[in-house]
C-alpha cells in the first residue's frame, strides 16, 4: 500500500519502487514474490484498474485520498486476479490497512466500495 502510495505522489517505476522497498528493512519477513506482484501489476494495470473500481465508487476515483486510492486498487486487482485469496480476507486485509494509514472512518467506505465489488466480481464464491 505504502509503494502504490508513494507511486501516486512521484510517479517512479515499479522497479524504483521495488528496490526501494525490498532493500529497506520493513522488507524482512514480508512475501517478497506477492508485493512484487502487487506493485508491478497495480500499476501497469492502473487504468484498467481503475475503470473497474468506478461503478462501485461515489466519486472519481482520483479524488479520493491516495492511501484510500491505493488500497482499493489492491483490493480490486486482488478480487479479480487472486481467486487464491477468498474475497473476505481481501476485504479484511484493506479495511485493516485503512484503519491503520487512512482517515478516521475511511475504511466504511474502503468496505462498502470492496464489498459491492466482490458481489458482482466473486458472485460464485459468495453463494
Amino acid at each position: 500500500m505504502q509503494a502504490l502510495y508513494q507511486w501516486q505522489l512521484n510517479h517512479q517505476t515499479p522497479a524504483e519502487i521495488k528496490q526501494q522497498y525490498l532493500e529497506g528493512e520493513d522488507a524482512a519477513g514480508a512475501d517478497r514474490e506477492h508485493f512484487e506482484e502487487l506493485v508491478t501489476s497495480c500499476i501497469e494495470q492502473n487504468e484498467a484498474i481503475s475503470t473497474a473500481l468506478t461503478p462501485y465508487l461515489d466519486r472519481p476515483l482520483d479524488q479520493l485520498d491516495p492511501v484510500e486510492s491505493a488500497i482499493l486498487m489492491i483490493g480490486m486487482f486482488e478480487l479479480q486476479n487472486r481467486l487464491d485469496v477468498p474475497y473476505r480476507v481481501v476485504i479484511n486485509e484493506a479495511v485493516d490497512l485503512c484503519k491503520r494509514f487512512g482517515a478516521t472512518d475511511a475504511h466504511k467506505y474502503v468496505n462498502a466500495v470492496l464489498d459491492r465489488a466482490a458481489k458482482e466480481i466473486r458472485a460464485a464464491e459468495r453463494s
